[in-house]
């Protein structure tokens, strides 16, 4: 891996802007971050509870969110053969990976709260 110099005048791993712009890319939409959050909180969830932990969504969209974030590999919906048709979602390793992240920007939030205020 190339390193680049930081303003700091130190080395650091380059990280090319195409990877970020990809990792945002999986995680854009009004509802994406909300439901990485609650599989994180917990899981497996079926769709009727993902639909009421996050009540401003409609069911069209939060099934095109889900389906969204599946094919990224983000989300795994299993399937039960019942009738009616019993549906889970969980995160995958790359889905719980994002749990740093969301800490992150929790811990972010509640900072500048503070700093607003």
């Amino acid at each position: 891996m190339e390193q680049r110099e930081t303003s700091t005048g130190t080395s650091a791993p380059d990280c090319s802007i195409s990877r970020v712009e990809h990792a945002l890319g999986v995680l854009r939409g009004r509802w994406k971050l909300l439901i990485i959050h609650h599989l994180l909180v917990r899981q497996p969830r079926r769709f009727s509870d993902l639909e009421r932990a996050i009540g401003r969504v409609t069911q069209k969209m939060l099934i095109q969110q889900l389906r969204a974030l599946e094919a990224d590999g983000i989300v795994h919906r299993i399937v039960y053969p019942e009738v009616p048709p019993h549906v889970e979602y969980e995160l995958t390793a790359a889905g719980r990976a994002l749990a740093t992240a969301l800490d992150a920007l929790h811990d972010w939030s509640v900072q500048s709260c503070h700093v607003d205020a």
